[in-house]
């Protein structure tokens, strides 16, 4: 028998009238008549093909069919309202894997700190760390099995969206570099860049063209790297420049320093975006928390 074709509010009055033994009393708990009730049991009847209940005296006695499916809907009206319930959050007891998109995780040095803060506060939760190109478009996130986005704020129907910081950029080479003291245009013109390029076609890491276009200082772009850390390395490595997060240069300082230039002063503004699906969520909310406060510690 397929379960489409039983009225599975019948299983629920069945459910009511086996756990008290009485049709009266399952009426008062139904909030219905007990002709309603026991109309109930006889449309069961009818579509199951067995008495289910029988008088004995001013209560009931389930049939062997009835008795074998008493403890199975016992446990399934359980899991039910367990489900359908609003439980509480027990961050010590969640599983869950909570996916984070990020530009650059070479960049992001707080990453460590938020490792330890899931193993203190979720400690038996899995944290997934997925970088940009998991996202075409941030407003992917309403699709995708990702719960967070921790960059540049995104726009999208359902994206909801919290400021987290806004960061100085500077332009970097390796410590032993020629360049000395506060560069000229012209000198600033001569360097050599590695430019950052987290998405082909898409310079979500590139950010600066604006900043030498208004200093009127054409750039060299002699190579193209996918993240921030990529670039620092290069750097660090050869004689060429480029413009990092300041929290990155200070993660590097020794191999790295920042170069004075007639620049104007640029900065990046950084966000948590999420999406409706998971605005709601007691766990997502808690991981948003978390994420926030590691961030801003």
């Amino acid at each position: 028998m397929s379960i489409a074709s039983i009225d599975l509010n019948l299983m629920l009055v069945l459910h009511v009238v086996l756990s008290e033994q009485n049709v009266a009393r399952a009426a008062d708990r139904l909030h219905v008549t007990p002709s309603a009730v026991s109309n109930a049991l006889a449309r069961l009847r009818d579509a199951l093909g067995d008495p289910l209940v029988t008088r004995k005296g001013r209560g009931i006695v389930p049939t062997p069919r009835a008795a074998e499916l008493a403890p199975i809907l016992a446990r399934t009206m359980h899991d039910l309202e367990l489900a359908l319930g609003a439980r509480p959050f027990d961050p010590a007891s969640c599983t869950r894997t909570f996916t984070l998109a990020v530009a650059d995780v070479g960049q992001v040095v707080w990453v460590p700190r938020l490792a330890s803060a899931i193993r203190r506060e979720l400690p038996r939760a899995h944290l997934r760390i997925v970088g940009i190109d998991a996202l075409i478009s941030l407003g992917d996130l309403g699709s995708s099995e990702v719960d967070l986005h921790v960059g540049i704020p995104g726009r999208g129907p359902g994206l909801h969206v919290d400021p987290l910081l806004e960061e100085r950029n500077v332009l970097v080479a390796r410590r032993r570099h020629a360049a000395a003291g506060k560069l000229s245009r012209r000198a600033l013109g001569e360097l050599r860049h590695v430019r950052v390029e987290m998405v082909p076609g898409k310079r979500f890491g590139d950010p600066f063209a604006a900043a030498f276009a208004e200093a009127n200082v054409p750039r060299q772009i002699v190579m193209t790297v996918p993240s921030f850390s990529a670039a620092a390395d290069v750097v660090a490595a050869t004689d060429l420049v480029t413009m990092l997060p300041s929290s990155l240069l200070a993660a590097r300082g020794r191999s790295l320093r920042a170069l004075v230039t007639p620049l104007p002063a640029h900065t990046t503004k950084y966000a948590m975006s999420w999406h409706e699906r998971t605005h709601a969520d007691p766990a997502a909310r808690a991981f948003r928390a978390l994420v926030r406060s590691t961030i801003m510690s």
